[in-house]
Parts: structure tokens; C-alpha cells; sequence
């Protein structure tokens, strides 16, 4: 078994994000769990999985939270001022996303994150 820390920023309420927890524990694999609504990631570890995500930070927006018209997000909007916006406001942080070592994955679908073992 792999020395590496496997971890799902979760959000209970979201049905993906348990098909995605219930999909990693079926296969033997216990993710540290962190409620990212409660505990949010600081902007530093948000840049950090954005890089390992491979994508940009508009890609891990939730674009269709009323927030993220409200605030005046876009896709031209500075990486800085959205992960800014993304550790004031966790709700915008598409979900779940595991983190497994430098390598993370959305779970959307839920099986996406299996590529990472």
C-alpha cells in the first residue's frame, strides 16, 4: 500500500461528492476527509491543486452559482482574484476534488478519480 496521502474535499450535500467518497472507501482506499465549506483551503494549497488538476482556476469554478455572476467572475478574470474569490467563498470550488500525492482529479464522474491509483 502507498505511503501517499489520499484526500477528497467533500461537500456531504452533493451527491457526487458521496458517490465519489463511497467509490474510493469500496476499493479499499480511506481518504483523509475535509469538508472544504467548513475548512477551506488556503489560496496557496488552491494553487497547488490547481497545478496538479492540470487546468486553470476558471476550470474548477462552479460558473453556475449565482455568486459567481454576482461577484463578476469570468473566464478573463484574473487566476489571483479567482482563487481569492474561491477561499472567500468555498462554494465555488467545483467538487469533489481528490488529491493523491501531486496528482489530483475531479470527481465528475465520480470514477474520473480512480485514474490517480
Amino acid at each position: 500500500m502507498s505511503s501517499v496521502e489520499t484526500v477528497i474535499w467533500h461537500n456531504p450535500r452533493c451527491s457526487k461528492s458521496r458517490q465519489t467518497l463511497s467509490l474510493l472507501q469500496e476499493r479499499g482506499i480511506d481518504p483523509r476527509v475535509v469538508d472544504y465549506q467548513k475548512t477551506p483551503p488556503s489560496a496557496a494549497e488552491l494553487t497547488r491543486v490547481i497545478a496538479a488538476l492540470g487546468c486553470t482556476a476558471h476550470d474548477i469554478l462552479r460558473t453556475k452559482e449565482t455568486l459567481y455572476r454576482d461577484l463578476g467572475l469570468g473566464p478573463d478574470t484574473a487566476a489571483d482574484h479567482l482563487i481569492a474569490a474561491m477561499v472567500a467563498h468555498p462554494k465555488l470550488i467545483e467538487r469533489p476534488i481528490v488529491i493523491h500525492g501531486t496528482r489530483a482529479a475531479i470527481g465528475r464522474p465520480p470514477e474520473q478519480v480512480l485514474d490517480l491509483f
